[in-house]
Parts: structure tokens; C-alpha cells; sequence
């Protein structure tokens, strides 16, 4: 399938977690470099993967719940999804794929003209510290979509209004070797039902990757969709609950695949093979399955 001229750009995934300081050693665990703690001005906070082509890990812990309830009823969709989320699920999981833009104005215009608009626009700043200590700060621009019946997962685009002028490379240095996100799978009872609002989202047309399975090509990710039988073919792992739309995997690309086990194997981290990847089923700190493959 060829790649649309317009077809969105993965930005990074969103992944609610009870405990920041579970998940950094979590990730640690697991070969990645996390970076220093973010803090949002409504009530959440952040310690961020960082990969080399600009994509990242965003874990989302709740830092001050008085902030959230009031950036809720402010109509702050972020916030009010995470929330909804974590009613549904818990405070462990993968709630929200989000895309890159240059104007997320006209990508809220378009998700409300195609009836798939999540709520209002969000502008905000937070500081940003690289690993040297360095600061700047970080403003962001997003847009929203979810389908009506979709309350466990969440979809925007990101507009980087101020990218920080810091140094991320060591940052994005992971013992693993992981590179980049390859891709992303979700779980729904009904993958093709879901064409059309991926067809607005994604900017991009589907294609058929095998069985129920169905694929969209980004400049830089694959998004498959899959139902639970389809889910555990691939990784082994039985799927979450599938009354709606679920966001499960997250495939990174390594440079070494040997070296990525030898280094779960270290960590004593339970893991799997299955076909020519790594298979790392979710654990506290890390509410998606991650996968390793190596990536050229």
C-alpha cells in the first residue's frame, strides 16, 4: 500500500501508569533511558522515552489531583480522558496514540466537520530539563479524536508551538538499542469498523496485512488493527477486554536483538520470543505489550 503524501506521522504514545517512580525503574529495567520528570500545569506528570527519530513514551502519572479535577471541569480533554481511562481500566495501561502536525486548528476543524471531534482544543507550556540540566520551555497545541463508542482509548494530534532548544542525544541512547517505534496494535471485537475514523485521523487509506488484521502505513509506524485472536497470534499474550477499542502493543526497533535479550535476561525480566521478536507482557510501569525486533 502506498503512503499518502498527507498521511500523519506517529508523535507518541500516551501511557497512564499509577506510580512514576514504579515506572522509571520499570523502564530501566528494560534497557531504556527515561527522561527527568515533566510536570503538567493541570495536575499531571511525565518521565518520557525519548527515541532518535523525534517519537517517545509518554508514562502519565497523576501528581495532583485537585489540579486534574479543575483542569476537568475546565474541559480539558487530556486530563478528562486520562481520567475516564483510568475509571474503566485502572491506573495501568495504553489510552492514547497521538500524531504529529504542524496545525492542530484545522485538524480540530476537520475532526469536527467529520463527527469525530473529542472535545475542545488544549494549548499549554510545561518546563522541560535534559539530562545535563539544561532548561527550556516546552508549549504544545493539540486536537482531539475519539469515535462515540470509544471510551478506553483517545486519539490527537500535537502541534510543537515551542520545541525545546535542548540537547536530547543522550536522551535517546538506550542500553537496549531500541531505535524507534516500529508500530502499534489495537484490539477491537470489529477491527474494519474502525476504517473510517482511522481514514480521518491517520490521513492515510488501510490495507489488509493478513486475516482480520488491518494495516496503516504512517511515514514512520505501521497501526494495526486486530481482534483478540488476533492479538495473541501475534504476541502470545491474551488481549485485554474488547467491549470497545483497545490500544495493546507497542513494537520498538532495536539495533541488536541479542544484546536487547541478553539485557532482559540480566534484569530478570519475563520475556518471550515469538517469531523474530521479543515478546515483554505488561507489568506494573508498563501497561502496554512491548515488543523488540530488530530494525536496520
Amino acid at each position: 500500500m502506498s503512503i499518502s503524501a498527507k498521511a500523519r506521522s506517529l508523535d507518541h504514545l500516551v501511557l497512564p501508569i499509577a506510580d512514576l517512580g514504579i515506572a522509571r525503574e520499570r523502564l530501566a529495567a528494560l534497557g531504556f533511558t527515561v527522561a527527568p520528570v515533566g510536570i503538567h500545569p493541570f495536575g499531571t506528570e511525565n518521565a518520557c522515552v525519548y527515541f532518535s527519530d523525534g517519537t517517545f513514551l509518554e508514562p502519565l502519572a497523576i501528581r495532583d489531583a485537585g489540579k486534574v479535577d479543575e483542569a476537568i471541569a475546565a474541559q480539558n480533554v487530556f486530563v478528562a480522558r486520562d481520567r475516564l481511562f483510568r475509571e474503566r481500566n485502572g491506573d495501568e495501561g495504553f489510552s492514547a496514540l497521538v500524531f504529529g502536525t504542524e496545525d492542530a486548528d484545522a485538524d480540530h476543524a476537520v475532526f469536527v466537520r467529520a463527527a469525530v471531534s473529542a472535545g475542545p482544543r488544549l494549548d499549554f507550556s510545561r518546563a522541560f530539563v535534559d539530562a545535563s540540566g539544561k532548561a527550556d520551555t516546552a508549549s504544545f497545541r493539540l486536537a482531539f479524536a475519539a469515535e462515540a463508542d470509544m471510551p478506553d482509548a483517545f486519539f490527537f494530534t500535537c502541534e510543537r508551538v515551542n520545541a525545546p532548544k535542548v540537547d536530547r542525544s543522550a536522551l535517546q541512547a538506550h542500553a537496549n538499542g531500541a531505535r524507534r517505534i516500529v508500530g502499534v496494535m489495537a484490539a477491537s471485537a470489529d477491527p474494519e469498523a474502525h476504517s473510517g475514523f482511522f481514514n480521518v485521523v491517520a490521513r492515510t487509506e488501510p490495507g489488509i496485512a493478513n486475516g482480520e488484521t488491518i494495516q496503516f502505513e504512517l511515514p514512520n509506524a505501521t497501526i494495526a488493527l486486530t481482534d483478540p485472536a488476533g492479538l495473541k497470534a501475534a504476541f502470545g499474550v491474551e488481549a485485554p477486554s474488547v467491549s470497545s477499542l483497545r490500544l495493546a502493543a507497542i513494537v520498538f526497533g532495536v539495533k541488536d536483538l541479542a544484546r536487547t535479550e541478553a539485557l532482559l535476561i540480566a534484569d530478570a525480566v519475563d520475556y518471550h520470543r515469538r517469531g523474530s521478536r521479543l515478546i515483554v507482557p505488561p507489568a506494573a510501569g508498563q501497561g502496554a505489550i512491548f515488543a523488540f525486533e530488530e530494525f536496520s
